[in-house]
């Protein structure tokens, strides 16, 4: 009997809302339409290092659409090209992307999908180089990707930031106090610049424009002549003042990225305490941001996106993402991504349209 066509598909990097609506679409339409086999890998490139996967049936793949996270676990420690090894107390890196190879050559699929961020983009597109069939789809919460207009779970991240932004209102009105609302997006500020003019924040900080602590400080003096007694803040973990560094909440050794920000808002708010005498308090949403149920937004976009990877694998379109441009699904060159990270422009149409509404941003 002739051996049916089979793919693979894993998660990598940090979790996010939508990861599962993918691995759903992916998995139906192969099933329904082409009856290809899916098989999951576990953690990530982990479980191709570690030959941990299973086979993918309509079932384990049915009833996941609304659910957050990831079925078949992720992980953002193993890169196959730098796979950290401890020997005794010693910490080393090596390349074991040749086992990664042998084992997807052992399994027979005929192509492997990789949903993940830009780190693991990077692995994908290195694999592709070194002749394994790829095919990518762009998930974080930071929006970060270059070559996609838009990366599923940002919408749910920034609703729950927003949130967030919107309850601390009452309680800053209530006790005449400066909140700082910090939230994630590594070296990008697309999550605090939604959240903060979609919450209404005097102040966003983002990781493009370096700060001035007396123009933020000068913003909430402002407001108390205005008779405006409290301020809000949404700060993005990568922000930095004009000259100085980011907040490095800690160091990962065993990580390919091993830099983990965090903790700017408390060094902020004691800042803006001891100038202006006014009490500030901090909110760190952290992992908030990437939990739960995915928003409508991201389901429909991970769907869309799930399917059109099954289009690529089978055009042969290996080597290339599936992404969005304008109200389009395309695929794009998994290279693209390669080029660092999607940064928030400087001219964008939201920055322009916060400070014509008295919104700071710090500079």
């Amino acid at each position: 009997m002739k051996k049916k066509r089979s793919i693979a598909i894993l998660t990598g990097g940090g979790d996010c809302p939508g990861t599962n609506a993918v691995i759903r679409a992916v998995a139906k339409k192969a099933i329904i339409e082409l009856g290809i086999e899916v098989i999951g890998i576990e953690d990530g490139f982990e479980g191709l290092i570690h030959r941990r996967w299973r086979k993918l049936h309509y079932e384990d793949v049915s009833g996941i659409l609304t659910i957050g996270g990831t079925i078949l676990g992720t992980s953002n420690k193993s890169d196959p090209y730098k796979c950290a090894v401890e020997k005794g107390k010693t910490l080393r890196f090596r390349n074991v992307s040749k086992t990664v190879i042998a084992n997807l050559k052992k399994l027979g699929v005929k192509c492997l999908v990789c949903i993940g961020g830009d780190g693991t983009l990077f692995i994908a597109n290195r694999f592709h180089k070194d002749g394994v069939p790829v095919v990518a789809v762009p998930k974080t919460i930071d929006n970060d990707l270059r070559g996609t207009d838009i990366t599923f779970g940002f919408d749910t991240a920034v609703s729950i930031a927003t949130e967030a932004v919107d309850r601390v209102h009452t309680t800053a009105q209530s006790h005449h106090r400066v909140m700082i609302v910090e939230v994630m997006g590594r070296t990008a500020g697309w999550i605090a610049l939604y959240s903060g003019v979609a919450g209404g924040g005097d102040i966003i900080l983002i990781p493009e424009i370096p700060y001035n602590i007396e123009s933020v400080v000068g913003k909430v003096k402002d407001r108390n002549r205005m008779g405006k007694r409290f301020s809000i803040v949404v700060v993005s973990e990568g922000a930095k003042p004009k000259g100085g560094e980011v907040v490095i909440q800690k160091i990962v050794k065993n990580s390919p990225e091993q830099v983990r920000l965090g903790g700017i808002s408390f060094v902020l708010g004691h800042q803006i305490e001891q100038i202006t005498g006014i009490e500030t308090r901090q909110v760190v949403l952290g992992h908030l941001q990437r939990g739960g149920s995915p928003t409508p937004t991201d389901r429909v976009l991970a769907t869309r996106l799930g399917t059109k990877a099954v289009e690529l694998i089978e055009a042969r379109q290996f080597g290339y993402m599936a992404a969005v441009k304008g109200n389009d699904i395309v695929a794009v060159k998994l290279e693209e991504t390669a080029k660092g990270p999607r940064n928030v422009p400087l001219e964008h149409p939201l920055i322009v349209a916060a400070r014509s509404v008295g919104t700071c941003f710090g500079d």
